[in-house]
């Protein structure tokens, strides 16, 4: 099997694909989503954790926002991964995530999530490639934890953008005054070292795939959306979830 390849790639939603009616099955989507929703939570026997990852500006809050917000709020969670603090450094690097795996019946998101400590880690030189194999060694076992014995299921999503839709949305942040308080310097030049990035997002959709990644086009709100929406919905309805005290 040949290797992922980013570049290879497509960022954008087909030619074929038509806006207005993707983002009317995508409001149909909601509407369905928040039924199953409130379903997983009534039962109490599963539990979903979505991991989303993608370079700076590649839409993981809008996202949040766009699909989970029209949920009931008691029954999904979200946790944003920033650095470490030093407390959390001073335990193992998944302390801080086992914390905040999603009980039965939730819907956990993880904005950044646990391969941050693989990824810019070694972009930055902090960790070398032994610590990292260790780790994603780790992040493996890690996960078919919950899977096989928490009755977790898993669904891992990259935003992938290109770069230059990337570098228009951080210009925004400078000349759009609802999108300033986004504005970090800094991702600027973290967008630099997209090459090293694209590397080792590469690597660990080879090492971290026994739950596989889903590669989501993100150059355009609407269909990374409805992508998203669309799994989330395929894995809620082949759960079969009953209501309590409703016959099989």
């Amino acid at each position: 099997m040949s290797k992922l390849r980013l570049k290879d790639i497509d960022t954008r939603a087909p030619e074929t694909a038509d806006k207005k009616e993707i983002k009317e099955q995508l409001s149909k989507l909601l509407i369905k989503l928040d039924s199953l929703q409130n379903l997983l939570y009534a039962e109490g026997k599963h539990s979903i954790l979505i991991v989303i990852q993608g370079m700076d500006a590649s839409g993981k809050d809008g996202l949040t926002r766009d699909v989970f917000t029209s949920m009931n709020p008691q029954g999904v969670n979200v946790y944003s991964f920033k650095e470490p603090t030093q407390h959390e450094l001073a335990h193992d690097f998944l302390w801080r995530v086992h914390q905040n795996a999603p009980a039965k019946g939730m819907i956990q998101i993880f904005n950044r999530s646990h391969y941050e400590d693989v990824l810019i880690t070694r972009v930055h030189g902090s960790i070398d490639d032994h610590t990292a194999k260790q780790r994603i060694e780790a992040i493996n076992d890690f996960e078919q934890l919950l899977t096989k014995h928490n009755d977790t299921h898993i669904l891992k999503f990259y935003l992938h953008i290109s770069p230059k839709v990337q570098q228009e949305r951080l210009e925004e942040r400078i000349s759009d005054p609802t999108k300033m308080w986004k504005y970090n310097a800094n991702d600027f030049q973290e967008a630099k070292l997209w090459n090293r990035y694209m590397g080792y997002y590469e690597e660990i959709f080879e090492k971290c795939n026994d739950i596989p990644w889903n590669i989501i086009p993100a150059d355009q709100n609407w269909y990374k959306s409805y992508l998203v929406a669309k799994k989330l919905e395929q894995l809620l309805t082949s759960l079969k979830m009953k209501y309590p005290g409703m016959k099989k």
